[in-house]
């Protein structure tokens, strides 16, 4: 029996069927941010339920697949109109249907996803659900695709019509008909044979991040081809000339930014700008505040005045310095879970910020971006939110433009990687939390931790991941001070 989810996953690599079900032991567990991802989906798939009140659902848990089989058969002999996860089987394949509705011209089948749009790989998931309801005479009239709109604000109770957005690929879905019995005959062959051997290549992160891709990349060396920073150079073209290490890619093929990592790394060099850094120091001015946002987003806006997708602060840390090399001081909040953060974490921030000084982030990008977010909530605070905004200095420029470089940075101009080269003693190494996605889905778990210790815990590690991002860059720009007043370097 094949299901929805094992064609797609043929489609896209016949090997990753063919481990799924032969070899599953070898797949990568899935990431917390991936069962985050799941849940969500299933959060989305309810309100869209709400787009047709009043069906009824065939119930996942508990319940066989012949007893699916059998409750989707029932409703239909009684004249059900609407039915949620209708399940189906036909030659050999199973599929479940998130919303089935009935018209005067033919039942309706609508697939719901959590993304911000259709992407091209969505048609194929229509296609075989409308394969197997038509092959069980299911007189299909339209097909579409119900995804999240982005541009819906949320005022009071959610409101599905406007939340989601529909797209009809009646014809498109029409059109991959006639390929799909070809399709299941090569997948069915696939699996009655040995492993395939099919080398990997970019089918194994599109359009989805195979969970066999650990198992069939172990051959793969640290410091590869696929390395290499940016565009560039075609990666899966050296790699199937045989070229794999970094030590062993032709440099003039390379652009200069990858001629750099690559001769870098060979000759484990590494140099500074000491004009260039100056010129940086020389834009900041005092009090000097580095300013570091923690946020989480979720496809179903939380909170009114927000968006789906919306990166909503929920923890920031900020330390203060009044003149170079002066004192530190140091301002975080971290907002109660389960409601609005935004008032009480700008009033506390604003308070934290002196007029007129210089705020410095890392990737300022996002900050602003978050600023500005909290300008359009809070209108009596909107010219010193968009005046802060407007005054971010961004403390990766040197380092994406090179000014300061070493081999260990592999390419990245990220916090994570800069970091524990310049500054090794910030290692975050051994902390609970380690990056932003993982900062998110912790604060998300708040709400369910009941031990008082245990919550106290989870707060901590939260403040001290955010924390470590702040006096990170405090160590760097030190770091750079010491290395403005020094000679030029490359070795």
């Amino acid at each position: 029996m094949l299901s929805k989810t094992l064609y797609m996953r043929g489609l896209q690599c016949p090997k990753s069927l063919w481990l799924d079900r032969k070899q599953p032991e070898v797949r990568t567990a899935p990431s917390p941010g991936l069962i985050a991802r799941w849940e969500a989906g299933n959060e989305v798939g309810l309100y869209a339920q709400l787009l047709f009140p009043g069906g009824v659902e065939i119930p996942f848990d508990g319940h066989t697949k012949v007893e699916q089989l059998t409750q989707t058969k029932d409703l239909l002999a009684k004249g059900a109109q609407t039915i949620y996860e209708a399940t189906f089987s036909h030659e050999g394949v199973l599929v479940r249907a998130d919303i089935l509705r009935k018209t005067r011209d033919g039942w309706e089948l609508y697939e719901v996803k959590s993304a911000a749009g259709v992407k091209p790989h969505f048609p194929d998931d229509v296609a075989i659900q409308y394969f197997v309801l038509t092959g069980c005479g299911i007189p299909l009239s339209r097909a579409f695709l119900v995804h999240i709109d982005t541009r819906y604000v949320r005022r009071g109770e959610i409101v599905p019509l406007e939340l989601f957005a529909m797209q009809e690929v009646t014809e498109i879905v029409r059109e991959k008909q006639a390929a799909i019995p070809e399709e299941l005959t090569r997948m069915r062959k696939v699996l009655a044979a040995g492993l395939p051997v099919i080398d990997i290549g970019p089918h194994c992160t599109n359009p989805y991040e195979c969970d066999f891709k650990g198992h069939c990349w172990q051959h793969i060396p640290e410091h590869s081809v696929f390395d290499l920073s940016g565009r560039g150079v075609d990666k899966w073209d050296l790699y199937r000339k045989g070229i794999v290490r970094m030590d062993d890619i032709p440099l003039e093929a390379l652009n200069s930014a990858q001629r750099m990592q690559a001769e870098y790394y060979r000759n484990r060099g590494e140099h500074d700008d000491p004009d260039a850094i100056r010129e940086f120091l020389d834009g900041l001015i005092y009090p000097l505040c580095f300013l570091d946002f923690e946020t989480f987003d979720s496809p179903i806006p939380p909170f009114d005045g927000t968006r789906p997708y919306q990166q909503i602060p929920f923890l920031y840390s900020l330390y203060r310095q009044d003149s170079p090399g002066g004192l530190l001081s140091h301002s975080e909040f971290l907002a109660p879970p389960g409601i609005d953060p935004r008032d009480a974490l700008t009033e506390r921030l604003l308070a934290a910020i002196p007029e007129g000084s210089c705020v410095l982030a890392y990737n300022k990008t996002f900050e602003i971006r978050v600023l500005k977010d909290l300008a359009e909530r809070l209108p009596k605070r909107r010219e010193r939110l968009l005046a802060i905004a407007e005054g971010v200095k961004d403390l990766m420029v040197p380092f994406r433009r090179r000014d300061i470089y070493h081999w260990e940075m592999n390419g990245s101009y990220s916090l994570k990687k800069v970091l524990p080269v310049l500054v090794p003693q910030l290692s975050y190494e051994g902390m609970a939390i380690q990056e932003g996605r993982e900062a998110s889905l912790a604060y998300l778990a708040l709400e369910k931790i009941e031990g008082r210790k245990e919550r106290e815990k989870a707060e901590e590690d939260l403040r001290a991941y955010c924390r470590q991002d702040t006096l990170g860059m405090v160590k760097l720009l030190e770091k750079m001070r010491e290395l403005a007043d020094s000679p030029t370097r490359k070795r």
